[in-house]
C-alpha cells in the first residue's frame, strides 16, 4: 500500500522539479543579473529605462536613485531598479 501512495506522488514531484529547471531557476538568474547591472551603473553609461527613455547617466546616487540627462539640459531622477539596459558602458578615464 506504501508504495502505491509514493507512486502517486512521483508525478507531483516530477512537475515541481521540471517547473523549478524550466520556469523558476531562470527567473532568479535573470534577476542576478539585472540587480549586478543595475550595481555596475556608472556615470556616462547610456541607459533606457521600462519606460522607454534613453539616457546618460550623469549622477549615481546613493539612495537607489539615478540621475539620467534624457535631452540637453534635461535630467530626470529614476530609480535604479527601473533601468531596463545599459545601451553602452561610459571609457574610463584615462590616468
Amino acid at each position: 500500500m506504501e508504495g502505491n501512495a509514493f507512486a502517486q506522488f512521483v508525478p507531483l514531484i516530477l512537475i515541481f522539479a521540471i517547473m523549478y529547471f524550466l520556469l523558476i531557476r531562470p527567473q532568479q538568474k535573470k534577476m542576478k543579473d539585472h540587480q549586478k547591472m543595475v550595481q555596475a551603473l556608472t556615470r556616462g553609461d547610456r541607459v533606457v529605462t521600462q519606460g522607454g527613455l534613453i539616457g546618460k547617466v550623469v549622477k549615481v546616487r546613493e539612495d537607489n536613485e539615478v540621475e539620467v540627462e534624457i535631452a540637453e539640459g534635461v535630467k530626470v531622477r529614476v530609480v535604479q531598479s527601473t533601468i531596463a539596459q545599459v545601451l553602452s558602458k561610459s571609457e574610463p578615464a584615462s590616468a
